[in-house]
């Protein structure tokens, strides 16, 4: 693991303001994916999200998301990841190239979370909670 202040060692993403949204173009390669979900029965479990950056995390941080369904809002925030008490990722990041991390698959997958959600209190899909 990384220093406590060095940043991730995967490729930098772009910043919001340069990273470019699906257009037209992309049409063949969103009828891929579906076809994909489809195939492995997850069309209504997964999507797709703009990968892009805000500011820079560092090798012990993860991003944590928290809604408030009355208020109707979402917050994300950054928190240690060693003193998190938020497990339930919501996105994640393809790493077709596993050397980024160590030459070992990321949690189970060639993939690392980029964005946990809030589990123990607003989360939808929390047990008893409705969706």
């Amino acid at each position: 693991m990384a220093g406590k202040n060095a940043t991730r060692q995967q490729p930098a993403l772009p910043r919001f303001e340069e990273a470019e949204g699906l257009g037209p173009q992309d049409a063949e390669f969103v009828r891929d994916l579906i076809a994909v979900l489809e195939k492995h029965g997850n069309l209504d479990r997964f999507g797709l999200c703009l990968l892009h950056d805000h500011f820079p995390l560092t090798a012990d941080e993860v991003l944590v998301e928290t809604n408030d369904p009355e208020a109707r809002t979402l917050q994300i925030r950054v928190e240690k990841a060693n003193g998190t008490r938020h497990a339930k990722p919501s996105q994640w990041r393809f790493m077709p190239d596993i050397s980024h991390a160590g030459g070992a698959e990321i949690q189970g997958g060639p993939y690392e979370v980029i964005l946990q959600c809030d589990v123990v209190s607003l989360c939808p899909g929390r047990p008893g909670r409705d969706r």
